[in-house]
């Protein structure tokens, strides 16, 4: 069985070291040991972070990509979740898309003052009315979360 340390993972993986610590901790991968200070991880935590990403880049948050891994650590993602969050996405991208053509039009619209648009005030009125509903404003997104303190 092939061991790879925590430095040829980050490296292999493009995940900073500090990212697959608290990878580690959140219990989202595990290492096999260590070679003197440095984690080992068996050569399928490369797998198993793809999948992370994908979670990730999906939307999911760090726990909600935790409870698609089985004890034993083999991945079981539940099809009702994907489609709902597919859904999810169908809507931020009709939010964005609406966004982005609003845009468009103030860009190149013949009115004085962007103020005197309605194309543009509709477009306020549509930002405004989804910042005041938090669950439909997408969360902010970091790639990775910080270490905590120890």
């Amino acid at each position: 069985m092939r061991y790879l340390d925590i430095a040829a993972v980050a490296q292999q993986s493009g995940v900073p070291a500090s990212a697959l610590r608290y990878y580690e901790e959140k219990g989202l991968i595990a290492s096999v040991g260590r070679r003197g200070l440095r984690r080992l991880f068996d050569a399928g935590v490369l797998e198993r972070l793809a999948l992370i990403a994908l979670g990730q880049a999906a939307g999911f948050s760090l726990d909600e990509i935790a409870g698609m891994f089985t004890v034993d650590g083999r991945p079981k993602i539940d099809r009702k979740t994907l489609r709902t969050k597919a859904e999810e996405l169908d809507q931020t991208i009709q939010q964005l898309s609406s966004m982005r053509d609003g845009l468009r039009h103030a860009a190149v619209c013949p009115a004085p003052s962007h103020m005197e648009c309605p194309s543009f005030r509709r477009l306020m009125q549509a930002a405004a009315a989804v910042r005041g509903d938090d669950s439909k404003r997408p969360p902010a997104r970091r790639r990775h979360k910080p270490i905590s303190p120890r």
